[in-house]
């Protein structure tokens, strides 16, 4: 994987991380939806940052074997 598309990757968790914290905090902290619009977002946010964490762990992955290829062939 090259370098540019590891960092698209990780760009697109980092974002993805971002707006669901962001998002789940301002619900949890919003007393005018009921506790089961709290609950579905919640359980959205989750699957959304999973994932999240597999998108990076994907790109790092990636961008590991490529720069050991690159290695063991110089």
């Amino acid at each position: 994987m090259s370098r540019r598309d590891a960092i698209i990757l990780r760009a697109a968790a980092g974002w993805t991380l971002f707006i669901w914290v962001t998002r789940i905090r301002n619900i949890l902290g919003d007393d005018t939806h009921s506790t089961s619009f709290k609950l579905v977002h919640s359980a959205l946010a989750l699957v959304s940052v999973v994932f999240a964490v597999a998108i990076w762990r994907v790109a790092s992955k990636g961008r590991r074997s490529a720069r050991d290829r690159v290695d063991t062939s110089s």
